[in-house]
């Protein structure tokens, strides 16, 4: 993924003036309630599962405690992605990430000048019924892959290691893409809105029939350790696919997924979060052939709603994965129709407790669906207000080969709903 920049700024202890010479703010602890910064210096404790002992930016003096309002903001508060200081960071308002570094709005005109670019000129190079199935090279995928690089210097953003990043009443980020490969990081209570890619690229050989897939997440923890994501939601905002359009008899999709989690990270956990109104919702591993993952990706999840998704909730492959508590719901006449929850991929080891569907008309076998692995673990499940067993049985899948070994809250699935309900997603204070 392409690298971004950050200049170095001393940053000085007051909050007037500084702001409009592009630098980054110290706290003014007046605009912050001091729950919130209780809440941000809150560590992983023993009950948060993999991440448990993740601390973040908790020990962070006052000189690394940030407060940001704009793109150029955040990326002077987290420095190069070797700055291992702890540090806090309040994002405060919208952070819009496709824009220039005055806070110029980016279009995809923007990205694709200079390129050669044109979407027309791409349609008609890579119709199948001449070019065949086969994946497009050429002027126009090598001028696509050029503007999409573009976009990705302007809206991808890493995250240092012992980082705290939280948000201030309604934070969020939208149009851009958080990177986590690094260690000991906490994001808490931000709105993540509408990663999304101008620049899809046409794969012929994806499925039976050929998709058009996106660049960027939401969020994307990878090779990174000891991440706790928690009261966050992810979600596509109002730009949502089914209004881009079809090219090909397929629909023009520039979304990823809503958090992903791989090459190899480990340790994480995500709690209270809200992932809603998406398709391709997340992913654990990213690919079959990637067995050095085998061992890793170790995430406990628990008491997080999933509202209106498709498909990946998560799709597993290689990882221990611990589901519990948490919450599905879909009412089925959205334009996201649910497939399936959990992708029981190659060599993944699901082990599922108490959690909560209400899918009008969903069987319970079609709760998984088969992606070449043969293990899986359920118990407690309540489907539309029934409790029910055999996921696993009726998809012909073995018990998970490990059990968590570490302390955790599990609810009655009863009071877990009411839980996430009323807690799940930016409910911080």
């Amino acid at each position: 993924m392409t690298k971004t920049r950050h200049k170095q700024h001393i940053i000085v202890a007051f909050t007037i003036g500084i702001t409009a010479l592009g630098l980054t703010s110290c706290i003014n602890a007046a605009t912050i309630p001091t729950s919130l910064q209780k809440n941000s210096r809150e560590v992983a404790n023993a009950s948060q599962g993999f991440a448990a002992g993740t601390t973040g930016g908790s020990k962070a003096d006052a000189a690394h405690t940030y407060q940001v309002t704009n793109r150029i903001e955040l990326l002077n508060a987290l420095g190069n992605e070797t700055n291992k200081t702890n540090k806090i960071i309040y994002v405060s308002g919208t952070i819009n990430m496709n824009v220039d570094n005055n806070s110029k709005a980016l279009t995809a005109n923007n990205y694709a000048n200079g390129t050669g670019y044109n979407l027309a000129a791409y349609l008609k190079a890579y119709d199948p019924s001449t070019y065949g199935k086969k994946l497009p090279t050429g002027s126009q995928e090598t001028a696509r892959n050029k503007a999409q690089k573009n976009q990705a210097k302007q809206v991808q953003y890493k995250i240092p290691s012992n980082t705290t990043i939280i948000g201030n009443s309604n934070a969020k980020i939208t149009g851009g893409n958080m990177i986590i490969n690094s260690q000991n990081v906490i994001v808490r209570n931000i709105i993540f809105e509408n990663a999304y890619d101008f620049f899809p690229q046409w794969d012929p050989t994806d499925g039976t029939s050929g998709n058009w897939n996106s660049q960027y997440d939401n969020l994307t923890v990878t090779g990174g350790s000891h991440v706790w994501l928690d009261h966050n939601r992810f979600f596509d905002g109002t730009q949502t696919d089914n209004q881009n359009g079809s090219y090909y008899g397929r629909e023009y999709q520039h979304h990823d997924g809503l958090v992903d989690i791989v090459n190899g990270a480990t340790n994480v956990t995500l709690s209270y979060n809200a992932l809603q109104n998406h398709d391709k919702s997340m992913n654990i591993g990213n690919s079959d052939s990637k067995t050095t993952d085998a061992g890793k990706l170790r995430v406990t999840m628990h008491h997080n709603r999933f509202d209106n998704l498709v498909q990946r909730q998560p799709r597993v492959r290689f990882g221990q994965v611990h589901m519990y508590n948490n919450y599905y719901s879909a009412t089925n006449t959205s334009i996201y129709k649910f497939m399936y929850a959990f992708g029981v991929g190659k060599q993944s080891q699901i082990y599922a407790q108490n959690n909560i569907f209400d899918i009008p008309n969903l069987a319970t076998k079609n709760i998984a669906k088969v992606f070449g692995g043969s293990n899986f673990t359920d118990s407690g499940t309540l489907l539309n207000g029934q409790k029910v067993t055999g996921i696993a049985t009726s998809n012909k899948l073995s018990p998970a080969s490990w059990t968590p070994q570490y302390k955790n809250m599990l609810q009655d699935p009863a009071a877990a709903k009411t839980a996430v309900i009323s807690s799940a997603g930016p409910t911080l204070k």
